[in-house]
């Protein structure tokens, strides 16, 4: 069976899950396993390798963090899901445009189950509901292999997005879940968790998913604080 292994790794430090994502990238890229590392980062700020200092306005006590992935400025924070597909390309037959259309689309297709009509755009990768982003995507493709990922908003502070120009667009409206359907139809995060995971398993060619543990992740230097999937993750 051609499974991917997932990471469940709950809320962590952006630069902390960086790091270890660039030291697994380093260790065997062509031979390790993919994986997806599905998770939740307490707040923070990441600048693009486009990105400008001009659109980060007023970070206050939000720390910003340099990141070489693709993209320019946004905001991760707890009730956002983070996904980071861990994947040779060569190996599973992809390249990076395929890449991207699988990430949008498993976004566009969890929506769609949920009643929520969404949409790309052309030259602005990302998922949107009408003019509102709800999904952001930055990449990074080193030694062949995929890092970096996809950020769905499902039930999160939207405030600090206020604070920037959202991939370096002034203006742009951001949106979530939470603020589409009724109190009742909002899913919880571990169920929105598993639900998305699905759908980029199969987008991305695999059978299915298998969690995995954290091993070789926790020991990289990243702080273990209850796993948002244990719990806070059904929060709404």
């Amino acid at each position: 069976m051609d499974r991917i292994g997932v990471r469940a790794l709950g809320l962590r430090h952006y630069a902390q899950v960086f790091a270890a994502m660039k030291s697994r990238i380093d260790s065997d890229p062509e031979h390790s396993p993919d994986e997806i590392w599905a998770l939740q980062h307490h707040p923070v700020y990441t600048q693009g390798q486009a990105g400008r200092v001009e659109h980060v306005l007023a970070p206050g006590d939000i720390p910003v963090v340099a990141a070489d992935r693709g993209g320019q400025v946004t905001y991760h924070g707890p009730g956002q899901l983070v996904f980071y597909p861990l994947i040779q390309l060569r190996r599973r037959g992809l390249d990076v445009r395929q890449l991207v259309s699988a990430l949008e689309v498993s976004v566009i297709a969890w929506l769609a189950e949920l009643g929520i009509a969404a949409a790309t755009k052309p030259r602005a990768p990302g998922v949107y509901v009408d003019d509102a982003k709800i999904a952001s995507l930055g990449l990074r493709i080193r030694r062949g292999r995929s890092y970096h990922g996809l950020a769905v908003n499902v039930a999160m502070d939207l405030a600090p997005f206020a604070r920037i120009n959202p991939c370096g667009y002034a203006g742009l409206r951001m949106t979530q879940v939470a603020d589409l359907l009724p109190a009742a139809q909002i899913p919880g995060l571990e169920v929105a968790q598993r639900s998305l995971l699905d759908q980029l398993a199969r987008r991305l060619g695999y059978t299915g998913w298998d969690y995995l543990g954290d091993e070789g992740i926790a020991s990289d230097g990243i702080d273990t604080v209850a796993a948002a999937s244990e719990g806070a993750s059904d929060e709404r």
